[in-house]
């Protein structure tokens, strides 16, 4: 308990204090958006690496050098434990916003910082709302801003399993042209998931695949664009299990 203890009180010592940042963060987008994209990216970098620390993680990655450092990217992830967006965030070279469920926007400060960083709220219930989304998120990769997104949707609790990857979530590279970077991430459950409400050391495997450029696909893979990028993330997932 005590490292879950730690990376709470750490988290709304951060979230409290900040709110003087958030302010002047405010104040620079008037003047100065790509500052203060750039701020708020290395702010936020900065907590979710002490919160690693807290939480006693180490992260061996894998095939950084497939990530563009040039262009906005939509970067697709197996997701099985909230410490996923720690861990893919920190490595993230540009302003990259996460879509997440619309339940976060229940948490101020937090929210506030969220949306910072271009993150999106998704209605999952909503499909009308949940189209409107997915629209911003591609006026956001327009702008240069990278997105990520998990797209089972949910977390996934059962280990070593794979739900389905919703196809609607691939529109974003499909209507921008932008490469997918897929994410294979083994272990992350290890650190809360796999034993709630304790956090424990863990050893976390990330690696990111090739760039897959929807337009170099053939038609039959373009269609079931999910399926074709999981099954390049479930090989390198089971690839790397005995490097956990």
């Amino acid at each position: 308990m005590i490292r879950f203890l730690l990376v709470a009180t750490f988290v709304i010592l951060f979230l409290v204090l900040s709110i003087p940042l958030l302010f002047i963060e405010w104040i620079i987008g008037k003047f100065n958006m790509d500052l203060k994209n750039k701020s708020s990216l290395a702010i936020v970098n900065w907590a979710f690496r002490v919160c690693l620390f807290l939480a006693g993680t180490s992260v061996t990655v894998i095939g950084e050098e497939n990530v563009p450092k040039d262009v906005p990217v939509l970067y697709i992830g197996n997701h099985r434990s909230y410490f996923d967006i720690l861990i893919t965030y920190i490595r993230v070279p540009r302003p990259t916003g996460y879509i997440a469920k619309k339940e976060m926007l229940r948490y101020p400060l937090l929210s506030n910082w969220m949306k910072n960083l271009h993150c999106l709220f998704l209605d999952r219930k909503d499909i009308k709302q949940g189209l409107k989304t997915i629209l911003t998120a591609i006026e956001k990769v327009k702008s240069g801003i990278s997105i990520c997104i998990f797209p089972e949707g949910t977390r996934n609790r059962v280990n070593d399993t794979f739900m389905e990857f919703h196809e609607g979530s691939f529109k974003i590279a499909e209507k921008t042209g932008c490469p997918i970077i897929p994410m294979s991430i083994n272990n992350s459950a290890q650190i809360f998931e796999d034993h709630i409400p304790k956090i424990k050391k863990a050893h976390v495997v990330l690696e990111y695949g090739k760039p897959i450029y929807p337009a170099e696909l053939s038609k039959e893979e373009r269609k079931h664009l999910g399926v074709y990028t999981q099954n390049i993330i479930k090989e390198t997932y089971f690839k790397n299990k005995e490097l956990v």
